[in-house]
């Protein structure tokens, strides 16, 4: 069955919107801009390297010529997040946000520092809150019926050993997402969630997957997904654009999971790695750290 967007949606059934997307320049953030924009959508791309984020927007907008813009925002620091948005509503407001800008590495929990932890929880709770409020304020003050759509995991209903801060913070994006949608649900503001499975992507998965050992089993194995195989950008797109669009006005407060039936399955988290010695750890460490250099001096230059 395919699942390209083209033989669901109307190729302008976003025409009219314009969707900030946090995160926008790797990852799912790039590819979902993609599709948002070749079904109509204006898409602003946010992330804290402005090299990656032209590069991806000449990507994203390349059959529709200016249709994707790029702002380099750091979403941890609040001041900067409401610059960003003020500088994107001088040429009129947005009717979008996916809050997708993440931080993750897999790590035993006993080492993890107190920086590290901060890096991972203020990127995923603290920057979705931050942009969040930022475009929700406005919107409320102007009457303006928006939708956000946040990009978490099922370890939101599960938890999930060694990936922690990311379980932690990516919970509170899900109560955030009830919370809010029944205080604003009366200025016509909705807000939900996407729970997504394994949709691999390149440095997610050197960051969470950089061994032959710490690869089997988890939650970045399709092996204990019923379906048996990873999913989609094209599916996470669909899922995106249906929420953004007009056609779901009644669902609010609700996450999604996409999962290939993964969580009935059993949870999709990385309890497996339990067996893993501290030699292992130490080798994960050590891939780890290499990918994340070779993934900053590859946006360097």
């Amino acid at each position: 069955m395919s699942t390209e967007l083209g033989t669901i949606y109307d190729r302008e059934v976003l025409a009219g919107k314009r969707i900030l997307v946090t995160g926008g320049g790797t990852g799912l953030g790039r590819g979902v801009s993609r599709y948002l924009v070749e079904h109509g959508a204006e898409v602003h791309i946010w992330g804290r390297r402005l090299n990656v984020l032209e590069e991806a927007a000449e990507e994203i907008s390349q059959n529709r010529p200016g249709s994707c813009h790029v702002q380099s925002v750091d979403v941890r620091k609040a001041e900067m997040v409401a610059e960003a948005v003020a500088e994107i509503w001088e040429h009129g407001p947005i009717t979008g946000l996916i809050n997708n800008a993440a931080a993750n590495f897999i790590a035993q929990t006993k080492d993890i520092s107190p920086r590290a932890f901060e890096a991972i929880t203020s990127t995923v709770m603290n920057g979705s809150f931050n942009t969040t409020h930022a475009v929700g304020k406005r919107w409320i003050a102007e009457g303006i019926a928006g939708s956000v759509v946040s990009t978490l995991t099922t370890w939101v209903w599960s938890g999930s050993a060694f990936v922690v801060p990311s379980a932690m913070a990516k919970t509170a994006v899900h109560a955030m997402t009830m919370s809010l949608a029944a205080e604003w649900g009366k200025y016509g503001i909705r807000l939900n969630a996407i729970a997504a499975g394994p949709i691999p992507t390149e440095y997610a998965w050197s960051m969470l997957n950089p061994t032959e050992k710490s690869s089997t089993g988890g939650s970045t194995s399709s092996e204990n997904v019923p379906m048996q195989r990873f999913g989609t950008m094209e599916e996470l797109a669909n899922l995106n654009s249906f929420l953004l669009s007009d056609a779901c006005g009644y669902l609010t407060g609700a996450t999604i999971p996409m999962d290939g039936g993964q969580q009935l399955a059993g949870p999709g988290t990385f309890a497996s790695l339990n067996t893993l010695t501290d030699e292992d750890w130490a080798e994960i460490r050590e891939q780890s750290k290499a990918a994340s250099e070779a993934s900053k001096a590859q946006r360097s230059v």
